[in-house]
């Protein structure tokens, strides 16, 4: 577990301002690409890491924050089942002027690593393909228990790894052809849709990610696969 490494740029801060970058030349076509490149099951994976926090979602007043939001897709189906706008914040202003436009929950602008936020102050951190671009995954684990209640859940949704060997080799093949030429077409940023694939094969397994969010301090750690593995969804328990 360290954190996430684009090509050519060396420390937090470097790559932290690379990855800002990056997302702030896709964020206009940014919703577009994710329906598009994963047949629209981007959807489907959204609304199954929602379904399995519902039950923090049913409390009265509870306190919900996107994290690494986006355009503000999960912030807007958190607020509708929740019945309250919830927090979304996000280190990319671009992306934050997207949420916006779909008036997706309480917007503001702060890096994963360091939350303008009071320790203890929130019943629920998700966060939805995110994770993996930190600068520094174990720092994300301690700053997301930081800010949670006793009790409360972190639920990660992320591109993994598929388990079939098969399955595995054809994934391989789409995200190291398919994906840069597609979304190096439509996005006209070649370089973000290669450094997507690239920064997939680098993150933790599954399993790994479970151990470093016990290893962070969460009480519980699990996670379920989706689609063969090409994603994973883990909840995390303080």
């Amino acid at each position: 577990m360290t954190g996430t490494t684009p090509p050519g740029v060396s420390g937090e801060q470097a790559a932290s301002r690379w990855v800002r970058d990056m997302f702030s030349r896709v964020a206009g076509r940014y919703d577009l690409l994710n329906h598009l490149l994963s047949f629209g099951l981007d959807k489907r994976w959204r609304a199954r890491a929602v379904q399995r926090v519902a039950a923090v979602l049913a409390k009265p007043n509870a306190r919900i924050l996107d994290l690494a939001c986006g355009t503000g897709d999960v912030a807007l189906e958190l607020g509708r089942r929740a019945g309250a706008p919830v927090l979304a914040s996000d280190f990319c202003h671009s992306m934050l002027l997207e949420a916006k436009r779909k008036g997706a929950g309480t917007l503001f602008e702060s890096d994963a690593l360091a939350l303008p936020l009071r320790d203890g102050s929130l019943d629920l951190i998700t966060i939805a393909f995110g994770f993996r671009n930190l600068a520094n995954y174990e720092h994300g684990l301690e700053e997301m228990l930081r800010v949670l209640k006793p009790g409360g859940v972190a639920a990660i949704l992320e591109f993994s790894q598929p388990t079939n060997r098969f399955f595995r080799a054809l994934y391989g093949f789409f995200s190291t052809h398919v994906l840069p030429r597609v979304g190096g077409m439509i996005s006209g940023s070649r370089d973000a849709y290669s450094y997507l694939p690239e920064s997939i094969k680098k993150f933790p397994g599954a399993e790994d990610l479970a151990k470093a969010m016990r290893s962070a301090g969460f009480k519980r750690a699990e996670f379920e696969r989706m689609t063969g593995g090409v994603v994973a969804l883990h909840l995390g328990w303080k």
